[in-house]
């Protein structure tokens, strides 16, 4: 019997991918999937699933390994960010061509920030690629997208978890997806590098401006990511507990670092087996 419900997914960069794993095992195990709101990463993978194409992008994101990665990634000297954030969309593009959100099969909204009106921007309509950019739009890592005079960065700055989007009918059940979760040991430590001269001094200049300092301090870019990741996991927090879901499925925080997309084979196994044991213990408690 299908289980009528609504997902929420979260940011957090490529821990998300986790995301791919969590939908599913929610398929498989006859969860009815009728409306999605994402914010950041969340709206790449809920994006995606909301279009039908979401094993076309498992397939790619699987293939790809750190030099790959780093390859998608193009870098600019503006001062506002260090990644325009064309290139991998424009990738994404060719393998799932653009939609406009309002004609989805499945219900779909992405969240963004407006800095300059400090307030949420939710992408319902207009083309999916757009809302991508915008919702993904780390500060000072990717640089941000101008819309009507407004400047819009990451979703999760204001709404990590915006389960304010989703339709919900009556007896829907709630399920949120978590990238903040409590720390847990999870994937194997070894990384085999293969990079190249001119990839290797890409990463030693960009190294350099993300590790600035000195053995007292940390550097520039490390002190925003985890004074903004503190801020967000205290929002996610504050989130879970107003909107108090019927599923939590909660992604250990430490699972991948922002980029390291190269993980996804076994972040989306992470994802799979996390959700099975939360579905479990859900179905457990409720019969």
């Amino acid at each position: 019997m299908k289980k009528d419900a609504v997902l929420v997914l979260s940011s957090g960069g490529s821990r998300g991918l986790a995301q791919i794993g969590v939908i599913n095992c929610l398929v498989k195990n006859g969860f009815n999937i009728k409306s999605v709101a994402g914010s950041s990463i969340g709206s790449i993978i809920g994006g995606f699933f909301s279009m039908g194409k979401l094993d076309d992008y498992a397939n790619w994101v699987k293939q790809l390994d750190k030099k790959d990665v780093w390859g998608l990634m193009d870098f600019t000297l503006k001062s506002n960010g260090i990644i325009k954030g064309e290139k991998v969309f424009d990738t994404l593009k060719q393998i799932i061509p653009d939609r406009n959100i309002e004609d989805l099969p499945i219900n779909f909204a992405a969240v963004a920030t407006d800095i300059i009106q400090e307030k949420e921007v939710v992408f319902r309509s207009g083309s999916i690629y757009n809302a991508f950019r915008a919702s993904v739009a780390i500060p000072a890592v990717f640089t941000p997208v101008i819309n009507n005079n407004n400047i819009l960065v990451d979703g999760g700055v204001l709404n990590p978890i915006p389960a304010d989007y989703v339709f919900r009918d009556k007896n829907d059940l709630l399920i949120i997806v978590n990238l903040y979760g409590k720390s847990k040991q999870h994937l194997s430590k070894k990384e085999i590098s293969n990079d190249t001269k001119e990839l290797h001094k890409i990463k030693l200049s960009i190294n350099k401006f993300l590790n600035t300092g000195n053995k007292k301090s940390i550097g520039y870019y490390n002190l925003l990511s985890r004074t903004s990741s503190a801020m967000i996991h205290k929002i996610a927090e504050l989130k879970i507990k107003q909107f108090n879901p019927d599923i939590l499925i909660e992604i250990p925080h430490d699972s991948a670092k922002t980029f390291d997309f190269f993980k996804a084979n076994g972040l989306i196994k992470m994802g799979e087996e996390i959700a099975q044991e939360t579905i479990d213990l859900y179905f457990k408690k409720n019969n």
